[in-house]
């Protein structure tokens, strides 16, 4: 199993894979580097990724190279958080502790990616489905569906017992 370790603060100039590769050689030969770089500068981001194959390794390499001086920069490792679902490397925030993902954060949270395209509509030339009677009613996220119908309920037996 393959672990991923965060390194964070490179000097946000030009970083080169190999530079950041050089430093985890003398660990062991069977790494490999990425450096996240700004899609129209092709600087550096400040972070990147180093992958190693097994937990113990990962552990070694956090300890002895957590503060390591990189172009007069000291490098913060650290395991990596896993990958959100549809989320590539670019689009990770920087993260200074351990801290995950909030379960009840909201999609337009998330970058889109879309280059400023339109949604495709589906369902035929009009361009609206109706695939509910009250088509004009906003659906619930239906993870929280449940509770919602429950506060409704509450909500219509106060209005109803005044």
């Amino acid at each position: 199993m393959s672990v991923r370790l965060y390194v964070g603060n490179l000097p946000k100039d030009q970083v080169n894979r190999d530079e950041l590769h050089a430093i985890f050689a003398d660990a062991n030969k069977s790494i490999s580097t990425k450096v996240i770089k700004d899609r129209k500068t092709g600087k550096c981001r400040g972070f990147g990724f180093v992958t190693v194959p097994t937990d113990e390794l990962a552990d070694e390499i956090i300890e002895k190279f957590n503060g390591h001086i990189f172009q007069d920069a000291a490098l913060k490792i650290e395991k990596a958080q896993p990958k959100s679902k549809g989320e590539d490397d670019e689009s990770r925030p920087e993260s200074s502790s351990g801290s995950t993902t909030s379960a009840t954060a909201t999609p337009t949270a998330a970058p889109r990616r879309g280059g400023g395209k339109k949604p495709k509509q589906r369902g035929g030339s009009s361009g609206s489905t109706t695939s509910t009677p009250d088509s004009g009613a906003i659906q619930p996220d239906p993870r929280w569906a449940n509770q919602l119908a429950i506060l409704k309920e509450r909500l219509s037996a106060q209005a109803s017992n005044p």
